[in-house]
């Protein structure tokens, strides 16, 4: 894993925007598409804010979700609300470019079956995502793949539905559809993160991000999360 250390959050999240834009450039030369999952997050949305203003071929961009809350529809704890008004009213992006994961299903179960098999029709089968945003949580969890939760152990499916955490059940990828993308994106800001960040760096396999592949995985951290250490860019 490559880890690059910005100054703060903002540097961070303009950094995230400029690899964003040039990996789709890229994409879209190569393949004609470019297949993104975003996660949520405070940062990410400033990423995704300051993407809006980067070189990018939207009409190629696809956008999907690493991961969601069973949350009502325009509820502030849903990532797609927040990628509506960080992105969609920002850039040239339209709605139908975004493939929510459908947290609002009554049988959450078949809906992320079908969210796999949508991903497949879009990005192949087994399906290969271009880039996959990651954070990072203080007790290590990365997307919603959250210590002792039972789609830790998910090996089948590409997307799996966890167990009530923090107040909501979730919808997430999983460490096969993560371990299969072209590469990661990982954006960590924040002195709560710096002790996970270490362990992510060691390949600590004893917390949830550990285990996710990390040879073609490029961390963008704020110097509070790296306890000051490394290069400033």
């Amino acid at each position: 894993m490559k880890v690059e250390v910005h100054t703060d959050a903002e540097a961070v999240a303009r950094a995230a925007a400029t690899v964003i834009a040039a990996e789709a450039r890229s994409a879209e030369t190569s393949r004609g598409r470019f297949v993104m999952a975003v996660s949520g997050g405070r940062t990410p949305w400033l990423m995704l804010r300051a993407l809006a203003l980067e070189d990018v071929p939207w009409k190629a961009v696809h956008i999907v979700q690493v991961d969601e809350r069973v949350a009502p529809a325009g509820h502030p704890d849903r990532n797609l609300t927040h990628i509506e008004e960080t992105l969609l009213r920002h850039s040239p992006l339209r709605a139908e470019q975004v493939m929510a994961m459908p947290v609002d299903d009554a049988d959450l179960t078949a809906g992320a079956a079908r969210y796999a098999q949508a991903l497949a029709q879009l990005a192949g089968a087994p399906p290969v995502i271009d880039l996959v945003h990651l954070g990072l949580g203080a007790d290590g969890h990365t997307a919603s793949l959250v210590p002792s939760d039972p789609v830790l152990r998910v090996g089948d499916a590409d997307v799996a539905v966890t167990q009530a955490h923090q107040g909501w059940r979730r919808m997430t990828l999983t460490y096969p559809i993560l371990d299969r993308a072209r590469s990661i994106l990982w954006v960590i800001t924040g002195s709560d993160k710096t002790e996970a960040l270490q362990r992510l760096r060691e390949g600590d396999t004893a917390i949830p991000a550990g285990r996710v592949r990390a040879d073609h995985a490029l961390a963008l951290v704020d110097r509070m999360a790296a306890g000051e250490r490394g290069p400033r860019y």
